[in-house]
């Protein structure tokens, strides 16, 4: 069996955590990241050789520096970079593409690189694989709650293994996800299991244009390619798509709902490491600093060096709203924190005024900078006193800004 990893999100509903060049996917906040833990998982069910990831093209180095870390390899052509986020179709399209060149009658399962799935799912998946000869196989979570930031599948008539899908449903609202619940649907996952083989035939017949983007014999033009997601533009459409119900923990972490869900709780439900007086159903994180809570509730804060997120645990999912305001106002709070990752290692800001900004780079061992030197004269605030600004890019572990005073 073969994997596929989805690894292209932003998860802007994570933010401040989660940002555009550091998604969480790829966020380490106690030990491996969710990525990394993906791929681990993966390797369970394939060999290493055997692992295909997509992800966007300005995460490509951090794929590459997170499989490191875990003391793996990746081949140059099972990193599969979008020039360009399409949504999960076309990505799946073009790592199974890339599957079947290699293996023409195989079988791969889909993971999104941002969940938490129990181990318990490994051995249920591995069953499954007869059921994709001729199925598209996606995987259900029987629901713990009447959720309404999850799709819902309704299975069908019984299967040797799962059941067929009646239909798909998107997110309800609370009322519509409560009918659900009683009437057995599932949670949609975002886990799938294909073959090639079924695959292509369904993609021919529901999605001829990327049928023939993927299979012809020109080059694909991913940037010209529709955004779509897998379900709505294949799994709703086809005849033969059946459901798993997997019996394991299973979390998509959208949300710091969700984050508080699964972490900790002290006797009066709160998370994190903070100070509480009279105050329950909190969740706090602010690394490296005295936080203290009195007489309040079902309250999230998160707080980083350079953001501040305060917020009602009901109103969670509205993180994503906020962001776009930010990016309306074109700030890169959204895109980068102030230590920014690159392929060399990475650099922390340490001071930015309107005459100079410091940084601290690191850089990984047996990696190196361009060597470069910048000049800049800048008027201070005192007309009397100009400043003289170089940075050097040495091929060592470090950058030291310089700043001179005439």
């Amino acid at each position: 069996m073969k994997s596929i990893i989805l690894a292209g999100g932003v998860g802007t509903r994570l933010w401040p955590l989660s940002r555009e060049y550091y998604p969480k996917q790829f966020i380490q906040l106690d030990g491996l990241s969710l990525f990394q833990q993906t791929v681990e998982r993966a390797n369970r069910l394939s060999g290493s050789d055997e692992i295909y990831i997509v992800t966007n093209e300005i995460h490509r180095y951090l794929v590459r520096s997170q499989i490191e870390e875990l003391g793996h390899t990746l081949a140059d052509d099972h990193l599969l970079a979008e020039p360009a986020g399409k949504n999960t179709l076309p990505a799946i399209a073009w790592a199974m593409q890339r599957i079947r060149a290699d293996s023409p009658l195989a079988t791969a399962v889909v993971f999104p690189s941002d969940h938490l799935l129990g181990e318990t799912a490994i051995d249920q998946i591995r069953a499954a694989e007869p059921l994709a000869k001729k199925n598209l196989v996606t995987f259900g979570i029987r629901p713990a709650s009447p959720h309404t930031g999850y799709g819902y599948i309704r299975p069908g008539r019984r299967l040797p293994v799962g059941s067929a899908v009646d239909e798909f449903r998107e997110k309800p609202d609370e009322k519509t996800a409560r009918e659900y619940v009683k009437k057995g649907y599932l949670w949609n996952s975002g886990i799938f299991l294909l073959s090639t083989d079924c695959f292509f035939k369904e993609l021919k017949k529901y999605r001829p244009d990327l049928h023939k983007a993927f299979t012809g014999d020109a080059p694909v033009n991913y940037a010209d390619l529709e955004p779509v997601s897998i379900d709505y533009g294949l799994l709703e459409h086809s005849k033969n798509v059946a459901v798993v119900a997997l019996e394991a923990a299973w979390s998509d972490l959208g949300t710091f709902k969700a984050l508080y869900d699964v972490d900790q709780h002290d006797q009066d439900g709160n998370v994190g490491k903070a100070e509480f007086l009279s105050a329950c159903n909190n969740f706090v994180h602010a690394p490296g600093k005295h936080v203290g809570l009195i007489g309040v509730h079902d309250l999230i804060v998160v707080d980083t060096v350079d953001a501040l997120l305060v917020c009602d645990t009901a109103q969670a999912e509205k993180v994503k709203q906020l962001v776009g305001r930010f990016n309306k106002q074109d700030l890169d709070v959204t895109k980068f924190h102030q230590k920014v990752y690159r392929p060399w290692g990475s650099y922390t800001v340490l001071e930015d005024t309107p005459f100079y900004k410091i940084k601290r780079v690191t850089v990984k061992p047996r990696q190196k900078l361009s060597l470069q030197l910048h000049h800049h004269r800048l008027a201070g605030p005192d007309p009397g006193v100009n400043f003289r600004v170089g940075f050097v890019h040495l091929e060592t572990a470090h950058q030291a800004p310089i700043l001179f005073m005439n």
